[in-house]
């Protein structure tokens, strides 16, 4: 009966190893240019080239984001952000910056749980974004790399995304 009584803590004390709630502020840079040359020739002709944008050409942008866990191997971000930008849009042009709000929901699916310091993830989730008048959706499809300082802090880095758009429409 003792022998019993000792392994039932034993049975229940794995750790479980999901992110903790965090709120993180982002800096990031909006690359409208590399995707135009992109589309105006391939990815293998700007990469030849060496044809990729450099950062005065980038628009910079802030971000809030929200974290939390839901598994071991996945976890859930909300994110909203903004930045001023020349938006380029199909038969649209804008003079001047103007202010670009978006906001998204995505899943994290991480190759290693939290007690690893590197955490390779894909994302996926679905956004929305307002410019002026415009208000579009979007599918972020990517992937991520994070790198856990002792616990206290995480550095994101390589968050390449993809965005997709679903649709924009104009209100007047």
């Amino acid at each position: 009966m003792i022998a019993l009584y000792l392994m039932v803590p034993s049975s229940y004390g794995q750790n479980d190893e999901k992110r903790v709630p965090a709120i993180g502020v982002s800096f990031f840079l909006n690359d409208f240019t590399t995707a135009a040359r992109i589309r105006a020739s391939s990815l293998g002709a700007v990469l030849r080239d060496k044809k990729l944008a450099k950062l005065k050409e980038m628009s910079p942008g802030l971000a809030i984001t929200y974290f939390t866990g839901l598994k071991n191997h996945l976890d859930f971000a909300g994110t909203i952000g903004g930045s001023f930008v020349s938006y380029p849009m199909p038969n649209r042009t804008f003079s001047g910056d103007r202010f670009l709000l978006e906001g998204n929901a995505q899943f994290n699916f991480k190759l290693t749980t939290e007690k690893y310091w590197v955490q390779p993830y894909l994302i996926a989730g679905v956004g929305a974004h307002k410019y002026g008048s415009y208000y579009g959706a979007f599918a972020p499809l990517g992937l991520g790399l994070k790198i856990n300082f002792f616990d206290e802090a995480h550095f994101f880095q390589l968050r390449m995304k993809l965005p997709i758009i679903i649709f924009s429409i104009a209100l007047a």
